[in-house]
């Protein structure tokens, strides 16, 4: 018998390695889940890349991108798998529906719910399907049924589900995902809800579904009948120095009058509530699209951050209360030599500026005395119609097809 280890660079050694780190980071919480990542081979369903890149556990593989070179198809970066897959929880036996096809991800889900279990993955690209059926074939998982369709309306001749895992970012639950989910069934989508993504678990209750947590994620857009892209207005547009408003389907702003308040002085408001250099503060962000009227998300370049146009020094966007001609932006500054601890606040543009930021601050403070460290946001999905007084209070998000309520339950004493 060889007992000759594995070369540290082999996929096995990799698969091995990458289950470790995806332990380490907490992406993975199951035996389950580690044994189906540590078996299923990545690299026959990223063969574009190299070995490495492909065993990366934060590298997405990008497989097709439009004439812009924005990406339209992609396996996902492992850790984004592994704690999808931990929010499915997929069983054997189960009959499982995944939207956005590549075949890494589909073997996944076969090897979870095994020769019992059936799993359809469709994708409106015939060359994206005609890939993962070629290379689900190759890797020896024929038993997936791979479908050229578009995601928004399921596969109703091999409903009902007890999963459905979608593999694409979308801004809406359409009503044939839920008339396809068995009761009790469950969606992992990554949902946009006021322009922040999220993974969320929902789980069906009769004519709706219910959170039942969720996981900070970025994905590449749905196409089809269901794609609606966020809007980016410039509020300065110089090369290299761009500073910009993203905004969700259909919220509107008054542009030039946001782009003359950019030039104007900012006001500073400091809230006293610090935060930890390594610390998450996703559920802040959530709080605040959810608190403020008027949200959107305030994106600039690294050259605009350098010249000092926005105050930032984090690459990624950050939450923003628009309020006519005035908006206030959320922003840290260090309270230690060390830059360990950090200091939250708003920055604020316009005429109303410390009025804006102060309203931000107020809102950061009530997330860090009411909700920080709480069990987070509960998600509701309605159907569109569905009267105010038969949704939980909170923030009521209507979309083309449903009412999304976001509700804070408060910290337990």
């Amino acid at each position: 018998m060889n007992t000759t280890p594995p070369d540290s660079d082999s996929p096995q050694a990799l698969r091995a390695g990458l289950v470790k780190q995806l332990r380490d980071q907490g992406a993975i919480r199951t035996d389950r889940v580690a044994d189906v990542i540590g078996l299923v081979p990545r690299e026959l369903f990223a063969p574009e890349a190299q070995l490495a890149d492909a065993y990366d556990p934060k590298r997405a593989v990008v497989t097709k991108r439009d004439r812009d070179g924005l990406a339209l198809s992609s396996v996902s970066a492992a850790d984004v798998q592994a704690f999808m897959l931990e929010q499915a929880n997929p069983q054997p036996g189960e009959k499982v529906l995944e939207i956005g096809s590549g075949g890494m991800n589909a073997a996944y889900l076969a090897e979870l719910v095994g020769p019992d279990g059936t799993v359809t993955s469709i994708d409106i690209d015939p060359e994206v399907t005609d890939r993962a059926r070629r290379l689900l074939a190759e890797a020896g998982y024929e038993r997936v049924h791979v479908v050229t369709t578009d995601g928004e309306f399921g596969v109703p001749d091999r409903a009902p589900f007890d999963l459905i895992e979608v593999t694409v970012g979308v801004p809406d639950i359409p009503p044939a995902w839920l008339e396809q989910l068995t009761p009790g069934g469950r969606i992992v989508v990554p949902l946009r809800v006021r322009g922040l993504m999220r993974s969320f678990v929902l789980v069906r209750e009769g004519d709706h579904l219910v959170s039942r947590g969720y996981e900070l994620c970025g994905f590449v857009p749905m196409q089809g009948a269901g794609e609606q892209r966020e809007r980016l207005v410039l509020l300065h547009d110089v090369p290299n120095e761009e500073v910009g408003l993203r905004l969700d389907n259909g919220d509107q702003v008054d542009v030039e009058a946001l782009r003359a308040a950019l030039s104007s002085p900012r006001q500073e408001v400091w809230s006293g509530v610090t935060v930890g250099g390594e610390e998450p503060i996703d559920d802040l962000d959530l709080w605040l699209a959810a608190a403020l009227d008027g949200h959107a998300r305030l994106t600039a370049t690294v050259g605009a951050r350098d010249k000092g146009l926005v105050a930032s020094a984090s690459p990624l966007d950050l939450a923003t209360l628009v309020a006519g001609s005035t908006f206030a932006y959320r922003t840290v500054r260090a309270v230690d030599e060390s830059r360990t601890r950090f200091e939250l606040g708003a920055f604020g543009h316009g005429p109303a500026a410390a009025a804006a930021a102060a309203g931000l601050v107020k809102e950061i403070r009530s997330w860090d005395q009411d909700h920080r460290g709480g069990p987070g946001a509960r998600i509701e999905v309605h159907p569109a119609g569905t009267p105010d007084d038969r949704l939980p209070a909170g923030r009521v998000v209507d979309k083309t097809h449903t009412r999304i309520t976001i509700s804070w339950p408060g910290k337990q004493p």
